[in-house]
């Protein structure tokens, strides 16, 4: 049993579409780890990690309805598993495959939720899950942005896109749930703030920092507020699929993952345009909102700043947000655990992932030639003094994390389903 804080790091592995679905951009193999996936895996260890936010690519993984081409999936978590890394599986970051087409898809709850159960069989050993990142996110890029997959600009749009990611989600956590019934789901969230610029944009920035908390809440079967129910049902959702998410939602098998970045907090002028504001609140004050809305557990599932000119921009941010962590579990929040995102470097977040351009942003822990960076070296010193240090006193707050080494189930390294390992299934 895993007793302790959760210190993790986690493995990019967005893939989404842009320039009408016709170029994937597929972070890990950016950042290449389809090439060095045993060395990054070396790197987790080599930082004193045993959780890591990982999953296989959805797009070359699910093939069609029922169709699966595990190799990559199969090599990369034997390996995992026989190093003891318990990985929270994160298994749509924010693309889906081409024939599935987009968000937009009535279909992509059904498809990704069969493709869950499948990925729950083949790993039964596998307990954590992300099953779908930052679905407020992604649907507010593909759908209000236009800068992903389906590329539209309507609130029609987002709010279709959302609720097919909500109860994809959902299924999903069904779906798994059903094979392993001590699974925990780690909800990876963008926690947002809204600031009026001005008394005219007051209203505006109410809008925005209600429709921030619709995926969560409708995730969690929480009853929106009225102006966000009429939003919803204004913009296409039906009051069935609506108490669709009141009488599903798996609540008590979760911990409320929350993202935070600079990019995090928003102005908002008179005219609803939004820009940056930079850090404000911060990490604790925004958490504190989440965490009273939802009252459930607490991780901290991302964060990163780039390596900037003075060589300790990231260092610095690292113990800010280290600081803000330990200042919402002093306040009585049960956080339980914290990630800076991610291994290695990134690749054109920058634009986010606008444009394909190979644009190298130094995030990581490790830069692309898997050179550890100074918040690296930071990152590790501060696990090694803090991980002895915070598990909590009550056994009965501390995470039920089963680590690899100790399933006890049966396991077999194929799905029931499968022909042979690694093949393609049909």
């Amino acid at each position: 049993m895993h007793a302790g804080f959760i210190f993790a790091t986690g493995i990019e592995n967005s893939n989404p579409t842009i320039d009408g679905g016709r170029v994937r951009m597929d972070e890990l193999e950016k950042c290449g780890h389809y090439k060095h996936w045993k060395l990054d895996f070396d790197l987790v260890q080599e930082l004193g990690l045993q959780v890591l936010r990982y999953g296989p690519p959805l797009h070359r993984t699910l093939l069609g309805p029922n169709r699966y081409d595990w190799e990559f999936a199969d090599l990369a978590f034997a390996d995992l598993r026989r190093r003891n890394i318990a990985p929270i599986v994160d298994l749509c970051h924010f693309g889906v495959p081409d024939w599935i087409g987009n968000f937009q898809n009535p279909d992509f709850p059904v498809l990704f939720a069969d493709y869950a159960a499948a990925f729950a069989r083949r790993y039964p050993w596998v307990q954590l899950y992300t099953p779908i990142n930052e679905m407020w996110i992604c649907a507010v890029f593909s759908t209000l942005y236009g800068w992903w997959n389906e590329q539209m600009r309507s609130d029609a749009a987002f709010v279709t896109a959302l609720k097919h990611l909500v109860k994809a989600n959902i299924l999903a956590m069904h779906a798994i749930v059903k094979v392993r019934p001590d699974a925990l789901f780690i909800q990876s969230e963008s926690t947002e703030y809204f600031h009026a610029e001005s008394p005219d944009a007051i209203g505006p920035a109410e809008m925005n920092n209600a429709r921030r908390f619709l995926a969560l809440d409708l995730n969690y079967g929480r009853r929106v507020e009225s102006d966000m129910y009429e939003y919803l049902l204004d913009n296409g959702m039906t009051r069935e699929e609506y108490h669709f998410f009141l009488q599903h939602n798996l609540k008590h098998h979760c911990i409320m993952g929350n993202d935070y970045y600079q990019t995090n907090e928003h102005y908002v002028s008179a005219d609803g345009m939004t820009r940056a504001a930079g850090e404000i609140f911060g990490y604790a004050v925004i958490t504190h909102q989440y965490y009273n809305r939802y009252r459930l557990p607490v991780m901290h599932t991302e964060t990163n700043l780039c390596q900037g000119p003075g060589g300790d921009e990231a260092v610095y941010w690292l113990k800010k947000e280290w600081a803000n962590v330990l200042r919402v579990r002093n306040n009585g929040v049960p956080l339980i655990g914290f990630t800076w995102y991610s291994l290695t470097d990134q690749v054109d977040w920058d634009s986010a992932l606008r444009v394909n351009n190979g644009n190298v942003n130094a995030l990581g822990l490790f830069d692309l030639d898997r050179k550890i960076r100074p918040v690296g070296v930071a990152y590790r010193e501060l696990v090694k003094a803090w991980e002895a240090v915070l598990p909590t006193k009550s056994i009965c707050l501390q995470v039920p994390v089963v680590m690899p080494h100790e399933f006890g189930g049966e396991i077999t390294s194929l799905d029931p389903e499968s022909p042979a390992s690694g093949a393609i299934q049909g």
